[in-house]
């Protein structure tokens, strides 16, 4: 897969090996049948989270770019589990909304996208969760930076403001974890909706 994925022009961005277990030992332990991943880029994680499923689980996830959705759906294909995942093209924020009004709920949400959104993501989020979903959220620690106020990384701003909206929230206890690894010095947020 990640050959293809270097063929293609994909960026080397999916999570690592370690994280896409990680992801996978989650979804196993607690026992998620709904399983909504906000970013596809290739595929990776989304396989991951499909390996985790009981036979009547599935995994729907969110690709903005139309490119990467044929070649996540390509993947996820050679993988085996197309009958498990289901790609939906377009802007999260605008394909969110469609789940709501199919009435599916999760519970487990992945949110790796554009960062700029992950406040926005983890409104939706709450919204879409079963009681008890666990939501998790990758690159929230990106080198320590987030932690710098005075940072005019649009990226980091919108992990800060993510962080900002789960700490004055009541409806979710989450934590960050920080982790290092072959992407480097990141982490990833992991919260239980109560």
């Amino acid at each position: 897969m990640q050959e293809s994925n270097r063929q293609a022009g994909i960026p080397d961005i999916n999570v690592s090996a370690t994280h896409g277990k990680l992801l996978y030992l989650l979804a196993k332990l607690k026992g998620a049948k709904n399983i909504l991943e906000i970013g596809t880029l290739a595929g990776y994680s989304s396989i991951w989270l499909a390996r985790s499923l009981s036979e009547n689980g599935k995994v729907y996830t969110l690709e903005y770019n139309p490119e990467y959705a044929k070649i996540a759906e390509q993947n996820i294909r050679q993988a085996g589990y197309q009958d498990k995942v289901e790609v939906i093209v377009g802007k999260a924020l605008e394909t969110l909304p469609i789940l709501e009004e199919k009435k599916l709920l999760f519970d487990l949400i992945f949110i790796d996208a554009d960062k700029q959104n992950y406040s926005h993501y983890l409104e939706w989020s709450l919204k879409l969760a079963n009681p008890g979903a666990l939501i998790i959220a990758d690159n929230v620690v990106r080198d320590g930076k987030v932690f710098d106020e005075t940072s005019d990384d649009v990226l980091v701003k919108g992990v800060q403001q993510f962080m900002d909206l789960l700490v004055n929230n009541p409806a979710i206890d989450s934590t960050a974890i920080q982790t290092v690894g072959v992407k480097g010095y990141d982490g990833f947020m992991i919260g239980i909706v109560k």
